[in-house]
């Protein structure tokens, strides 16, 4: 058993570890994908691509480990500095500040699935963290990260998997 320093410390690296393997996914499908490399940014993936109509989308994407639910916060330390001090408070991700949260839920040592959630859905849900069960539909849903910017798509879709009334 971990005592909560090794717990703490664990929990960064495979935040590290699953921000690096999302952005080596994301690299095999869309070739132009780069993790972020500013401390202070609120996302930590940007995804290049061109879309149906031949123009080019950048997506701005903030990775959360998830086991049982997707967090939506950012701002805070975890890990082993949570002692980390500083001007910037805990936020929800918003459009303001990422375009989609992928929640990254390992499934064995070397399977997972991916979570795309739109922030236009976080500021609909005014929620800090929703259940997989209930973002079921947005698993693995490439067709919600590419359009997750578009907000009558996204909002339309939501309708049709239950999301939003």
């Amino acid at each position: 058993m971990l005592n909560p320093e090794e717990r703490g410390r664990q929990a960064s690296i495979d935040g590290f570890a699953h921000e690096h393997i999302v952005c080596g996914i994301l690299m095999k499908r869309y070739q132009n994908v780069s993790l972020v490399d500013l401390p202070l940014s609120p996302y930590d993936i940007i995804i290049v691509f061109k879309n149906k109509k031949n123009k080019e989308e950048i997506i701005r994407a903030q990775v959360k480990t998830a086991r049982t639910s997707i967090s939506f916060t950012g701002g805070s330390r975890g890990g082993i500095d949570r002692e980390y001090k500083s001007d910037i408070k805990t936020y929800t991700q918003s459009t303001k500040t990422s375009d989609v949260v992928i929640g990254y839920k390992p499934t064995s040592e070397d399977q997972f699935e991916l979570y795309f959630v739109p922030t236009i859905l976080i500021e609909q849900w005014s929620t800090k963290t929703k259940s997989l069960k209930i973002l079921s539909s947005l698993k693995n849903n490439y067709e919600i990260l590419e359009r997750c910017k578009d907000k009558n798509f996204v909002l339309k879709k939501a309708r049709r998997y239950g999301l939003i009334p």
